[in-house]
């Protein structure tokens, strides 16, 4: 009698690569969600944003537009995953047919609220370890070094992408933007003029994405389309032919 297929066993998956870990064996190569975009893709390690870690997104300033920037440059990297996606905050103002238009619709979206930033937290941190879902966003104004070096071992031991949103209510808060953290990635996000037409009318939303921080690799900052129906960003097409706007120094602003 053939003996019947052996369905896989996430404990003893996971209790190997510890093993094969301690031994000294290569670690397994981490899957990454590519932009799609070139440029941007050639400055990320892997080619794109690491599953299994954190990446922080703040607005360029402390207005609503460029927070609703930042929220729709992570909705849009969500609406490119798989599977449902679990959203934590503390103020349900978001406007979800922008979401839907990004191609983040609302079927796959869990919404948790709380009533406190650690609350927040705690949800964040727990969707992190459940695994299996497409990408877990939190919208937070504090984002201190011990708790992102415990979110980040969360979602590396699910393989789960973790974003989040830095919010803040009053200027002040901004400041510890530039604290470190443990993210894989940080980035800042300003809106900009819409891209020209060659006749009136009004053109594609350009944003200014300014990748900070990036573990093993180095910051650039990009000018780039918004997020299209499907979730992608391009490079704005004003900008195309000449790499040297598009890819600015960060310390040239």
């Amino acid at each position: 009698m053939t003996p019947a297929a052996v369905a896989p066993n996430p404990t003893l998956d996971e209790l190997r690569e510890k093993i094969a870990h301690l031994q000294g064996a290569a670690p397994r190569k981490r899957n990454v969600l590519p932009f799609g975009v070139g440029d941007i893709d050639a400055q990320l390690p892997g080619g794109g944003l690491a599953y299994g870690a954190l990446h922080e997104v703040a607005g360029g300033g402390n207005g609503a537009i460029d927070g609703a920037a930042a929220a729709l440059f992570v909705g849009g990297i969500a609406a490119r995953t798989s599977g449902k996606v679990v959203w934590c905050l503390t103020r349900f103002d978001l406007f979800f047919p922008a979401f839907a238009q990004i191609g983040l619709h609302p079927d796959r979206v869990i919404f948790v609220e709380g009533d406190k930033e650690e609350t927040v937290l705690a949800s964040f941190e727990e969707a992190l370890r459940y695994g299996g879902l497409g990408a877990v966003i939190a919208e937070l104004v504090r984002l201190p070094l011990p708790v992102s070096r415990r979110l980040q071992l969360a979602a590396e031991k699910s393989g789960t992408l973790g974003l989040v949103i830095r919010r803040w209510r009053r200027q002040t808060e901004a400041a510890g933007f530039g604290s470190p953290t443990a993210a894989a990635t940080r980035w800042r996000v300003s809106v900009l003029p819409a891209e020209p037409l060659p006749v009136p009318g009004l053109g594609r939303a350009r944003w200014l994405a300014e990748l900070i921080r990036v573990r093993a690799g180095e910051g650039n900052q990009f000018i780039i389309g918004a997020c299209d129906g499907q979730g992608r960003i391009c490079l704005s097409s004003d900008v195309a032919d000449r790499p040297d706007q598009a890819s600015r120094s960060i310390a040239s602003r």
